[in-house]
């Protein structure tokens, strides 16, 4: 035990006379921190020695794992830098919302449908870019199962993060609706997705019903359930194809599992990953840091002990001051370590704040 640990639990000794139950929780829901990540975008850099550069700061300030967006060319010409200087390599990928425009000219029907009947593709809901694959197609399932496993045959990366691997927002975050004009008080038509005829088929198939038909299909246990199996589903496959060839599979999640199954209907702590790395970005939420104490602990307390939980923190919402506050928040609620987003938004006085805390723990 170190010196800043022995007096944070002799300073809550009073605390713990009145209020055992409550000291009792910190001191045992507590994880030794594993590893710290950072989320990077390849397109800030273009030289080797940019990549030398900010792989050699992070390791210094304790990042121990860089998740890179990019292409499987890009990754491989920064997979050297990465060995060079210790830093563990991950390749970060978009996984459902699809940018591929090989796939979008040639495979329209393998879009997700709406309760209106409008294909993401045609009819993107909230901005442009959002045009979703339907996880329940087999064609789309064996499409990034191919991703993952051309991923997995490069030696020296580490693993494969997936992002973007749930349902478009049937609701978003309470802090971002105001972006947008909306009041999302239910699940409206245009933003329940999918209801794609492969779908539709499936359920009819499982539980004798058109979810069409369905009085009202937001509040059917049965037709939430499908949906988040049919992510569950494609996440748990994607794991096979890692880990027989020996890769982490890692995935960007919505901050607590119960947020995750309103929103996006992910239903995370049944997936078969490495480690989740959920997005507490607090303020998307109306929240303040403390918040990321709550549901870091929502999540370690829902996940088995062979998935480890790592706090992704929003550099640019937060404070030098508040990111060493969101640090600690994340250690008393169990994490195993820190995600920043991103490692390139981290000013020297955010590092020298966090280092203030990692140095500590």
């Amino acid at each position: 035990m170190n010196k800043r640990e022995f007096l944070r639990i002799l300073g809550l000794g009073t605390l713990g006379l009145t209020s055992g139950s409550l000291f009792l929780n910190r001191c045992t829901k507590r994880k030794a921190p594993v590893k710290n990540w950072a989320w990077i975008t390849a397109h800030r850099y273009s030289s080797p020695d940019e990549w030398k550069r900010i792989f050699e700061k992070m390791k210094k300030h304790g990042i121990d794992a860089a998740l890179v967006l990019a292409e499987k060319e890009t990754i491989e010409t920064i997979l050297p830098i990465g060995k060079q200087t210790g830093m563990e390599m991950h390749n970060w990928i978009i996984t459902l919302e699809c940018r591929d425009e090989e796939i979008i000219t040639n495979h329209p029907d393998w879009f997700t449908v709406n309760r209106d009947g409008d294909s993401s593709l045609e009819k993107p809901p909230y901005i442009p870019s959002y045009k979703w694959l339907c996880p329940s197609r087999k064609e789309v399932q064996e499409y990034v199962q191919s991703i993952v496993s051309e991923l997995a045959d490069i030696d020296d990366l580490k693993g494969i993060h997936l992002d973007y691997v749930r349902h478009p927002d049937v609701i978003l975050p309470i802090g971002i609706q105001p972006k947008y004009n909306l009041v999302q008080d239910k699940e409206y038509p245009e933003f329940d997705f999918c209801y794609c005829p492969v779908c539709r088929e499936l359920f009819k198939e499982k539980e004798g019903i058109d979810p069409l038909e369905l009085e009202d299909p937001p509040t059917s246990a049965a037709w939430g359930q499908f949906r988040y199996d049919s992510i569950t589903n494609l996440v748990n496959q994607l794991s096979v194809v890692a880990h027989q060839k020996n890769k982490m599979l890692t995935a960007a999640v919505f901050p607590s599992p119960a947020i995750a199954r309103k929103l996006v209907h992910q239903d995370w702590p049944r997936w078969h990953l490495d480690a989740v790395l959920p997005m507490m970005y607090h303020k998307y939420y109306n929240e303040d840091v403390e918040w990321i104490e709550k549901v870091t602990r929502e999540g370690v307390e829902s996940l088995s002990s062979n998935t480890k939980l790592y706090s992704g923190l929003h550099v640019s919402m937060l404070t030098p001051a508040e990111l060493a506050k969101a640090t600690e928040f994340a250690f008393e609620g169990g994490a195993n370590g820190i995600v920043l987003f991103t490692g390139t938004a981290m000013t020297d006085e955010h590092w020298e704040s966090l280092d203030s805390v990692l140095q500590n723990t």
